[in-house]
């Protein structure tokens, strides 16, 4: 969260406010704490108050209550310990006061001023094209160090989402980006459940306002409904869930309102056709030892009351997810023949689904869990070892390691192998190993011979033939999804590109030398005229003729020992990196009515379009988003790539908005679903637009099949309030099943 300039001293009242802050984060804390706890995080707490005792927040409030709640998370929400309290009041302190890691490190030891030091943003010397590439990639990397950085990090994002309503619009949607781009895979993957479906809700929040707070007012007005129903679905349990001998926990949960989004999003449903609004939930307290037979015991209690649905029987007792969640669900058909989902786990199990990675420290040895992450943890090591990913490969190459549906497969011995939903035969061999990956040269599933690129399914047997002869080539990355053999194929197509590129670099210093040119300025000169991205790269198309040295070192004269065009020279363009003050060629035939701010400026003193993938109208949250090649790019907020574009080149989105010209009109696309109940259908669906909304249709094409229709209409629209109507209207005809508008 933002900070404020320096100013006054903390008032009497805020002083009061700040102690009982503290003294609530020192409730908080669950785990045994020692005299030496005590004391750290006692000194940690004034070392915070008085470092920074000038800040505030943007809210006007002392910056210091954030460092507290985000320790109080820690301990509370997430469960961490006393050292993760004394690092979470300490994670702003370096890169915002005076206070050195020299400091941190002799008051506290090693350990903690290496956990804040990992908490610490970069210092500015690394490239700002992709700082925040590069910040997270610093923040990962601790992961395999000492996970509790990236848990406190989890914490203090947390804390910034639940507190952005002070922030500027723009700003809150780039925080909500990279919050949905890898602060809630990662806690998916970390197996923080309850802070994942925080983050997405307060994401969903931030991005599509109308929608969220249209569903929470559904939500609570179906409230009663809904506990009424989940205590008639209850009832005749409790009675034959009293006979297992152990205790029990049954209560119902409800849905992310995130989650119930999606379902009327992606599976077209309306908010009275989703059906499992809530989850039931039964957890058994018992020993680990009895814990897998009396899940089942509860299953088939549970099944023996109400009819189960086989397909829908989920198993993750006998095989845990890769994060450790173990949980087994089913899906019964309750009363008045709705569907019902059940979970059924034990404590620790529900402790370990809840809090993951910090709950299951506790469990260690129990049922494997001490494995749990090992195996991902060291994906995590080989990507960081790969000394020739830049930061924006690693961020993509860490998100395919955050998969979130999994399926199993096995080697030929029979061991079992966990890869994300879509990985293919090439992506197992890599899984096995680095070197299986590199030379292999063939699969076989379960006997018989596939490309390398078939997509795994669950419960495969692959076996893999390899020859050391074989080397991967470009063609492969297509292949692949997993973040190790991405990255391995880059480092060995690099590797191989380096070797064949210094046949290059001797033919180029051969020829400058005849021509009398330093070297080093020569090539960092023609690198740039030419525009190729690295000097391998150059190297590489020199040594493969895709670059005549002879012919283009015709064009260039020597001057001291540096090259020059033979031509007039041409004024170098500044270089400048800040967002506000990239200059943009004008657009000179600008003749539309619809005018766009940037940055609170017109819009047409810019080169710029629409973006084609979510085709923004008037009425619609928008950013601008600066192209290398193409000028501005006007893109929806809820465009399928404007978490993409913000969560890695946040320096290149700039504020846009609409002001609007009522003689203006844009092209949108619906698409159209229902019962096809004769020809009348078409003439019900253009009179509507048509005469009764005065809508002009620019196409329209149906097609019926089997007693369904599907039809996609374009329209020229003057702004969203216009298309939604056309929604809602079309949405009432008779035998019309779904109205969505074509992104």
């Amino acid at each position: 969260m933002g900070k404020m300039a320096e100013v006054p001293i903390i008032r009497e009242e805020e002083k009061q406010l700040i102690q009982r802050a503290y003294r609530q984060l020192l409730r908080s804390i669950k785990s045994d704490m020692d005299e030496q706890d005590q004391r750290n995080i006692r000194l940690a707490y004034e070392m915070a108050v008085d470092a920074h005792s000038k800040q505030r927040r943007k809210s006007g409030e002392p910056y210091i209550l954030h460092p507290i709640e985000v320790a109080r998370i820690c301990a509370e929400e997430i469960g961490l310990g006393p050292t993760a309290v004394v690092c979470a009041l300490l994670h702003d302190v370096v890169e915002d006061t005076d206070v050195t890691l020299g400091e941190i490190g002799q008051k506290f030891g090693e350990r903690i001023a290496r956990i804040v030091d990992g908490l610490t943003k970069l210092d500015g010397s690394y490239n700002k094209d992709t700082n925040q590439a590069e910040n997270f990639k610093k923040v990962l990397s601790t992961l395999v160090d000492d996970v509790r950085v990236v848990l406190i990090k989890m914490a203090d994002r947390l804390h910034n989402m639940r507190t952005l309503g002070s922030m500027p619009r723009h700003k809150q949607l780039k925080i909500a980006a990279e919050t949905s781009y890898i602060y809630a895979p990662l806690a998916h993957r970390l197996g923080l459940h309850a802070v994942k479906t925080e983050f997405q809700d307060l994401c969903f929040r931030i991005t599509e306002p109308e929608a969220y707070a249209e569903l929470s007012q559904r939500l609570q007005e179906t409230r009663r409904e809904r506990t009424r129903y989940i205590n008639e679905f209850i009832r005749p349990l409790t009675t034959k869930l009293d006979e297992i001998g152990a205790p029990y926990r049954i209560f119902g949960r409800p849905k992310a309102i995130s989650s119930v989004w999606s379902k009327i999003r992606f599976k077209l449903v309306s908010f009275e056709e989703i059906y499992d609004l809530f989850a039931v939930r039964i957890v058994v307290d018992v020993e680990p030892i009895r814990e897998k037979a009396l899940c089942w015991h509860v299953y088939s209690v549970v099944t023996d009351v109400y009819k189960p649905i086989p397909e829908r029987l989920k198993d993750w007792i006998t095989t845990p997810k890769s994060n450790g969640y173990e949980s087994l669900h089913t899906t019964v058909i309750g009363p008045k023949g709705r569907f019902v989902e059940v979970q059924i786990r034990t404590e620790r199990m529900d402790a370990i689904a809840e809090r993951g990675f910090a709950a299951h420290w506790k469990y260690k040895g129990v049922n494997n869990q001490a494995d749990v992450y090992e195996t991902w943890l060291e994906g995590i090591r080989e990507l960081l070892e790969n000394p020739n990913s830049d930061a924006l490969e690693f961020i993509s190459d860490f998100k395919t390691n955050l998969f979130s549906e999994e399926l199993y497969v096995y080697t030929p011995k029979g061991d079992m192998k966990v890869l994300p939903k879509g990985a293919t035969a090439l992506d197992f061999a890599f899984s096995i190993h680095s070197d299986v990956g590199y030379h292999c040269t063939g699969v076989k599933v379960n006997g018989r011979l596939v490309p390398m690129g078939y997509e795994l399914k669950n419960g495969d047997q692959v076996s893999v033939m390899t020859n050391r002869a074989q080397k991967p080539n470009e063609g492969w990355l297509k292949m692949v999804v997993t973040g190790k053999a991405k990255s391995k194929i880059r480092s060995s197509m690099k590797e191989e590109r380096r070797e064949q590129g210094m046949i290059g670099r001797e033919h180029l210093e051969r020829k400058l030398k005849n021509m009398k040119a330093d070297f080093e300025p020569a090539v960092e000169f023609l690198v740039k005229h030419y525009g190729f991205a690295s000097h391998i790269d150059f190297y590489y198309a020199i040594s493969t003729e895709a670059f005549n040295v002879r012919e283009e070192l015709k064009q260039f004269r020597v001057e001291a020992g540096r090259l020059h065009e033979h031509l007039p020279e041409l004024k170098p363009v500044p270089v400048v990196e800040e967002p506000d003050q990239l200059l943009v060629k004008p657009k000179k035939d600008f003749t539309g009515k619809t005018r766009i701010l940037v940055g609170g400026e017109p819009a047409d003193q810019y080169n710029y379009s629409f973006a084609s993938c979510c085709n923004p109208l008037p009425g619609d949250d928008i950013f601008a988003f600066l192209s290398q090649a193409a000028g501005l790019k006007i893109h929806r907020t809820s465009c399928p790539n404007a978490v993409h574009l913000m969560a890695n080149y946040g320096y290149r989105i700039m504020k846009a908005e609409w002001v609007s010209s009522p003689d203006s009109t844009f092209v949108a696309d619906l698409k159209i679903t229902g019962i096809d109940d004769g020809p009348g259908i078409i003439e019900r669906l253009t009179h509507e637009i048509s005469t009764k909304l005065g809508v002009n249709i620019r196409s329209f094409n149906i097609h019926g099949d089997e007693g369904y229709f599907e039809g996609k209409v374009s329209l020229f629209i003057a702004n969203t309030d216009q298309l939604n109507m056309a929604i809602r209207t079309l949405k009432n005809l008779r035998n019309v099943s779904t109205v969505t508008r074509v992104e």
